[in-house]
């Protein structure tokens, strides 16, 4: 009977009319129906199918929308039906499994499908541009080119390189040239030359698998690649490999397993400074098309890589984060590599998980994943224990360079030298004399975290967040690093006009000025987002410690992330405190990850290696627990606190963060939805409750905590709780949104 009301109930059109369901980029949680274009005839109908963009009116604007499906029947009355302008593309852009893996990911994070599929397709393509068709034009070497001598040209460098690297590979094409640093007016001087010649691009299928021969694995090694070489349908390995132990090898000789097989292969890496280390390595071994997805590249330079990985031309596809969602239409195989990074997860807008939606793809796709960490997170390594995911040990460095020792630098009583004991000092001292390389890792940007008077206590705030602005003494600024507001930095207390002010408190551009005074001969390299923000800018600072001479680097976690100085024989850790008195409680498990990855910068050949760490905490047991055992003990240790906790992984949690210019208006918002929700639900819902920072950007941010033993109990919670606040009021006056599965608590 039911199904009679149903039927009766819905609306219908003319049969001669169609109907298109469209995901369309707005806050709103549902798709939208339109009719056809107007001036659409039978034949070109044909072309509505799922994936392709439309353009369509949608208030006074217009949007793009992607086609979601096709059908004759709708809830909307069809007076109130408005047409689609016009179809904008002849073939899906989206394959049918990626059209799923982003309705998926609506459905799982709670977000607006619309703004899903945006985040799916690159910047000009999701603004209604063109498709515009790849090029595989390619540069080689000329007859006369070919003649010319290894290190020939020498006194024009840049087309040295050009030469060196068209000596190396049968040709390359104009976007390997510009991956590879390579200038177009580089490419046009070997051209006057008649040295290089433009040639059509060889099909990839017909470039030889590899250029650089691959190094010969260990036990280890060999018994991961066999594993995980065996599968050819889905399977997640967590591939736990110390620092050094070869993980990138054993990537590296998969791959090549991959396009022996004519597939393609996805690598994530967490952080866009990595990837021309990862580039360079991948090229060296490989002379196949490979692309470059992060948000370095222009809007152009992204299309062109997201078009040819679409096409098949890009057998290897390196990206951060958002990569994800790159049409491959011969997949066979997804890396992560440092799974355990923040950076996976996209902490405003989409608040999605890559390295989760990377095991959903492969799953779909029906092959293998791997994931790759010296120090996995906690999650992950639940998965392994628990058998859901095969576990691959590499305890062994693949050099047989052997692990770091670590000793504990007691501070309380020492006479420190802005944040640098007498010990350490004489330690980096001892290093440099004998021609190594030093790395300083404090997890702190800029001069110094806190402006203070000494005469009146004046700390300085930032006037739009409950926080201290930073001191950039270089730039005489002070900086807030979660709004990024900036104002002068003042000569004088703007309170009791006191010269007498002080900086608390030390930073990496402090630390660099520390250490050109302590060590005025040696060359001081610092590594963070202020020296590293220009393009190019990172790998120009790696290029210069990969020389070899004795140097101090000074940086934050970008040092720490998967970089290979050989000649870095000592490790210092500043301030080691930190993450063990952090609201988050994520913040143990952060605190391993971090001091594990930078301890493994240390002894990576044949030197010895030595790790410091100082601390006013020398007795706290998780600090006693990570230097007496490895990350795999310690990360086990972790777990256990987290299962008496009921916390995740042994649970599942969502934050809804609402945030106003006022507090009573998410506190009410907030407060309200859960009143109406918690009696429909099992699940425990808390607060509201106050952020960690109340004020940030001048809005003011509230949160209620969702949490449960069942994932779908959670979802069921979830929806009801995005029912009521779109219905809610104050749903149009507070700013909301719903993060599952939360990366920090913030």
């Amino acid at each position: 009977m039911s199904v009679i009301v149903h039927h009766l109930l819905r609306l219908t059109v003319s049969s001669a009319m169609i109907i298109v369901r469209l995901a369309m980029p707005t806050p709103l949680r549902r798709s939208f129906d339109y009719l056809a274009p107007k001036q659409l005839t039978p034949q070109q109908a044909t072309l509505l199918k799922p994936g392709i963009r439309l353009l369509a009116p949608f208030g006074n604007r217009q949007l793009v929308g992607v086609l979601l499906s096709v059908t004759d029947a709708t809830d909307i009355p069809e007076s109130k039906l408005k047409a689609a302008i016009r179809v904008l593309d002849n073939t899906p852009l989206l394959p049918m499994s990626l059209m799923s893996l982003c309705q998926w990911a609506a459905n799982y994070y709670q977000h607006p499908i619309g703004d899903v599929f945006s985040n799916a397709l690159p910047t000009l393509i999701r603004k209604g541009g063109p498709i515009i068709q790849p090029q595989y034009s390619a540069w080689r070497l000329t007859t006369e080119g070919k003649g010319l001598p290894v290190g020939a040209l020498k006194r024009a460098a840049k087309q040295a390189a050009l030469l060196a690297l068209l000596q190396q590979h049968d040709h390359l094409t104009a976007e390997q040239l510009t991956q590879s640093g390579i200038s177009r007016a580089v490419i046009k001087a070997l051209e006057d030359k008649k040295l290089i010649e433009r040639c059509p691009a060889a099909s990839p299928h017909h470039i030889p698998t590899t250029t650089e021969p691959p190094l010969k694995l260990n036990h280890e090694q060999q018994h991961a690649f066999e594993a995980i070489k065996a599968t050819d349908e889905y399977c997640c390995f967590l591939l736990e490999g110390v620092t050094g132990s070869g993980k990138t090898e054993v990537y590296l000789q998969l791959i090549e397993q991959c396009l022996k097989r004519e597939q393609q292969i996805l690598v994530l890496i967490p952080e866009i400074g990595l990837t021309p280390q990862t580039f360079s390595r991948f090229q060296r071994r490989f002379s196949h098309n490979i692309a470059l997805l992060h948000s370095g590249l222009t809007d152009r330079e992204r299309q062109l890589a997201w078009q040819n990985a679409r096409s098949g031309a890009a057998r290897i596809v390196i990206g951060t984060r958002s990569a994800v969602f790159t049409p491959l239409p011969q997949l066979g195989l997804i890396i992560i590599d440092e799974e355990h990074d923040s950076s996976f997860k996209q902490q405003d807008g989409f608040r999605y998980c890559a390295r989760d939606l990377a095991i959903k793809r492969a799953y779909d796709s029906h092959c293998p994943i791997v994931l790759g960490s010296a120090t996995p997170c906690l999650e992950t390594l639940h998965n392994a224990l628990q058998g859901r995911y095969q576990h691959l040990h590499l305890k062994q460095r693949a050099t047989g360079a052997k692990t770091p020792t670590l000793e504990l630098l007691d501070i309380r009583h020492a006479p420190l030298q802005e944040g640098f004991s007498p010990q350490l000092i004489s330690a980096i001292a001892k290093e440099i004399d004998q021609h190594n390389q030093v790395l300083i890792f404090i997890n702190r940007r800029g001069f110094s975290p806190m402006l203070m008077c000494h005469d009146c206590g004046f700390v300085a705030q930032c006037e739009h967040c409950d926080a201290r602005m930073t001191v950039h003494f270089l730039h005489r600024l002070l900086r807030c690093h979660h709004c990024e507001h900036q104002a002068p930095l003042p000569n004088q207390c703007p309170h009791c006009h006191s010269t007498q002010l002080d900086f608390r408190g030390i930073g990496t551009e402090r630390s660099e000025q520390v250490l050109h005074r302590l060590f005025p001969d040696v060359d001081v390299i610092r590594i963070d987002r202020d020296t590293t923000s220009r393009k190019h800018a990172m790998q120009t600072l790696v290029n210069q410690v990969h020389r070899g001479q004795p140097c101090i680097l000074v940086g934050t976690q970008m040092l720490a992330k998967g970089h290979h100085f050989a000649n870095v024989t000592l490790v210092a850790i500043l301030d080691a405190d930190g993450g063990l008195f952090s609201a988050d409680f994520r913040g143990p498990e952060r605190m391993g990850q971090l001091l594990v990855q930078v301890a493994g910068r240390a002894g990576r050949e044949s030197k010895p290696g030595r790790v410091i760490i100082q601390t006013h905490q020398p007795e706290h047991p998780l600090i006693q627990h990570l230097i007496s055992n490895n990350y795999h003990h310690y990360a086990r240790q972790l777990l256990a606190e987290r299962k008496a906790c009921g916390l995740p992984p042994y649970s599942y949690l969502a934050l809804i963060r609402a945030e106003a210019n006022t507090l009573a208006a998410p506190e009410s918002f907030l407060h309200d939805i859960r009143q109406q929700t918690e009696h429909q639900c099992s699940t425990l819902i808390l607060g509201p409750l106050p952020a960690p920072m109340v004020r940030k950007a001048g809005s003011f941010r509230v949160h209620l905590l969702v949490r449960s033993t069942s994932r779908k109990a959670l979802h069921q919670a979830l929806t009801l709780l995005c029912i009521e606040a779109e219905q809610h009021p104050l749903c149009n006056k507070v700013r909301w949104s719903i993060d599952v599965d939360p990366g920090d608590m913030h």
